[in-house]
């Protein structure tokens, strides 16, 4: 594999890894799983990062910096095998590439400014006021809150 190639997996590699402990894990897996379904890459790499991952995830804060370097090797060789063995071509690898910083930069400018207004008269119901919500889940049954005199 030729030095420019050689310094995109290396980029792309060390940006993956990095990218398995933030936000924006779940578009980066998507983005991996994309480019490797278009070149017909074997399914087990996306079963592989989700188990790299895990295993990121379960290190400990003083070896995390050396799992970090060592997964990210892992990955290195790993996008260097893809390419290769003609599974990615050059132009792949590079936008795999461009992609992931592209994900890393997004997450790195912090939480939205988020503006939310109320208005309407008395509000019987929860309001939630966020930029992302998921997993919200309301009772059934309302709460009353009565006035204790």
């Amino acid at each position: 594999m030729d030095a420019e190639l050689a310094a995109l997996a290396v980029s792309g590699a060390t940006t993956l890894v990095s990218l398995m402990v933030t936000d924006s894990w779940v578009r980066a897996r998507a983005l991996m799983g994309r480019i490797l379904a278009r070149s017909g890459a074997e399914t087990t790499v996306i079963a592989d990062l989700d188990d790299a991952r895990t295993r990121l995830l379960l290190t400990g804060a003083p070896a995390g910096e050396h799992a970090t370097s060592g997964m990210a090797d892992e990955w290195q060789s790993r996008l260097g095998r893809l390419v290769e063995t003609g599974t990615l071509t050059g132009e792949d690898l590079g936008a795999l590439e461009t992609s992931l910083r592209q994900l890393a930069a997004a997450g790195a400018d912090g939480p939205a400014t988020v503006h939310n207004t109320v208005s309407g008269g008395t509000q019987h119901g929860p309001i939630v006021q966020a930029g992302t919500v998921t997993g919200l889940a309301f009772p059934l049954v309302p709460c009353t809150h009565r006035e204790q005199s």
